[in-house]
């Protein structure tokens, strides 16, 4: 029965807790998400690495990615990955392919253009840590599935002064920890109208295979 009370206790403070927090936590988000919603396009170059000490797997690499609207043009492990709003062109170089797809709903949901705003459903909010980095003071919010799958929760870093994405964490069932860090978050830049339209005769001529899916 005591364990049984302070199971009750614990599971009271948490509720308290989140309910503190939440307010805080969701305006800081649609701070950042209301900034970032203002700009005509966003330039952002990132690492990424993914750790599972038990599994024993180590990876880093690197990426950029150029945002307009929804429409987004990914470069990342040797892939890129153009969304023009109709079709997602996937084309993987050392294949020498091309993958011309309709947008899933899980890709439009998790795409580079949803990059703060897919935490709007599905998830309950938590004030974490604070950490000074470089400088910059770096706020922390846990977001948490209210709904069981594969991630267990989700760790966004924002820059309290400027309002912008620091670091993205995902951890999933499995223990991986997934993160994402900008480099290089540059608004409002110079892009090519021809940054997000896929060129189907320039890959012909490469002899690329094009896949319609």
């Amino acid at each position: 029965m005591k364990k049984l009370f302070a199971l009750s206790i614990a599971l009271f403070l948490v509720a308290i807790g989140f309910a503190q927090t939440t307010d805080k936590s969701k305006t800081l988000l649609d701070e950042v998400s209301t900034k970032i919603s203002a700009y005509k396009n966003i330039q952002i170059s990132f690492d990424y690495s993914l750790d599972n000490d038990k599994e024993k797997v180590h990876q880093k690499t690197s990426g950029t990615v150029n945002i307009q609207g929804q429409k987004y043009h990914l470069n990342f492990m040797g892939v890129e990955k153009i969304y023009d709003l109709k079709k997602v062109y996937t084309i993987v170089h050392e294949d020498e392919e091309v993958v011309i797809s309709n947008p899933t709903t899980e890709e439009n949901e998790f795409s580079p253009s949803n990059i703060l705003s897919f935490y709007k459903k599905g998830y309950k909010y938590a004030w974490d840590k604070a950490v000074t980095i470089e400088g910059k003071k770096i706020q922390y919010i846990k977001l948490i599935p209210i709904k069981a799958g594969d991630v267990t929760y989700i760790m966004l870093g924002i820059d309290s002064q400027n309002k912008q994405i620091y670091q993205v964490e995902y951890l999933d069932k499995k223990n991986t920890k997934t993160t994402l860090k900008i480099k290089s978050f540059k608004p409002n830049v110079e892009m090519s109208p021809k940054e997000f339209v896929f060129d189907e005769a320039k890959y012909k001529d490469k002899d690329y295979t094009i896949t319609r899916m």
